[in-house]
C-alpha cells in the first residue's frame, strides 16, 4: 500500500491504495466520483477523460499514485455554484449526447482542448477527438457545441 494525496476538483484527498490501483478506479471507488466511466479498459474510447493540472489525460492509462500531488478535476467538478461550464451547456443546447456514456470524456477533452487552442476550427475538433469514442452518434452535434462553446469562452474572455 502507498499513501496518495492529491487535490480533486478543489478538495484535498489523501488514502492508501495498492501500486496498482488505476486513478480511475481510485475515483471511481475510493472517491464515488463515477462521472468519470471505464469505457473499454484498454485506454481506446476516453470515456475515463480527467484534467490532471489542466490537462485532459485517460484516468485508466495511470496509476493513483502517479497523480499524487497533481491537481484533478473530473466532470463532478466543472460546473461552479450550479451554474454548467459553457462545454457542459454547449452540449446540452447542441445535442451533443444521446446515452451520455461518453459524454464526460468528450467535455474534459473539449476543455482542454480551448484552453489550449481557444479558436479549433472544425477540423482540428475532430482530430482532437479521435481519442474518444461515441457509440451513438456520428460526432456532428458533438463538434457542433465544441465549436460553440470556445466561441462563447472566448467571447466571454474578450
Amino acid at each position: 500500500m502507498t499513501a496518495v494525496s492529491l487535490t480533486v476538483n478543489g478538495e484535498r484527498q489523501s488514502a492508501e491504495v495498492e501500486d496498482r490501483t488505476l486513478l480511475v478506479h481510485f475515483l471511481r471507488d475510493s472517491l464515488r466520483l463515477t462521472g468519470t466511466h471505464i469505457g473499454c479498459d484498454t485506454s481506446q474510447c476516453g470515456a475515463c477523460v480527467v484534467l490532471l493540472n489542466g490537462r485532459a489525460v485517460k484516468s485508466c492509462t495511470m496509476f493513483a499514485v502517479q497523480a499524487s500531488g497533481a491537481d484533478v478535476v473530473t466532470i463532478e467538478g466543472v460546473a461552479k455554484g450550479g451554474k454548467l461550464h459553457p462545454v457542459q451547456e454547449a452540449f446540452r443546447d447542441h445535442h451533443g449526447l444521446q446515452c451520455g456514456f461518453c459524454t464526460p470524456g468528450m467535455i474534459m477533452t473539449a476543455i482542454d482542448l480551448i484552453r489550449r487552442k481557444p479558436k479549433p476550427d472544425r477540423n482540428t475538433i475532430r482530430q482532437e477527438l479521435e481519442g474518444n469514442l461515441c457509440r451513438c452518434t456520428g460526432y456532428h452535434n458533438i463538434v457542433n457545441a465544441i465549436e460553440a462553446a470556445a466561441k462563447e469562452i472566448a467571447e466571454a474572455a474578450a
